[in-house]
């Protein structure tokens, strides 16, 4: 079962495509965060996501909030999507242990080997305060997540 609102986030320790460490932890008092899972790189449900943050990234750093985007691929993989894309913003690698974070927010699926559209809006105290969990072939609407922020 996915973490809910008003669950503390879980804690990770996850590499971005750049090889560097990124922590939620590091965020906490002073930016809000919303956590992207998503199935893969390079698929087209995904690169549209992605692409329409990236495209609307002002929305998110206007209301003090960083992107942080979890697949379970590489971060080889994720270094070329990056590039080939345009995108920005942190896209971290649960590739080892395979989908230890995913796991942890509930959004892994077992018989796929992959994360599901999950999307946590994380405040600035690390608490969990609007989510949603998609199917894979379920895009998500970028407009809720930034509805959700102006709550906070």
């Amino acid at each position: 079962m996915a973490i809910q609102v008003g669950d503390k986030a879980p804690d990770f320790e996850l590499k971005d495509n750049h090889g560097a460490t990124v922590k939620l932890s590091d965020f906490r008092g002073s930016k809000n965060v919303v956590l992207l899972f998503y199935p893969f790189a390079f698929t087209g449900v995904c690169t549209g996501e992605l692409c329409e943050v990236r495209d609307n990234l002002p929305k998110f750093s206007d209301r003090d909030t960083q992107v942080l985007a979890v697949s379970n691929d590489s971060i080889h993989t994720l270094r070329v999507f990056a590039e080939q894309e345009g995108l920005e913003y942190p896209l971290l690698s649960d590739f080892w242990p395979h989908g230890e974070v995913s796991r942890a927010y509930g959004v892994f699926a077992e018989d796929k080997g992959c994360a599901v559209r999950g999307t946590f809006v994380i405040d600035k105290e690390g608490v969990v305060r609007w989510t949603v969990v998609n199917a894979l072939p379920d895009a998500r609407d970028l407009n809720e997540y930034v509805k959700a922020l102006d709550t906070l």
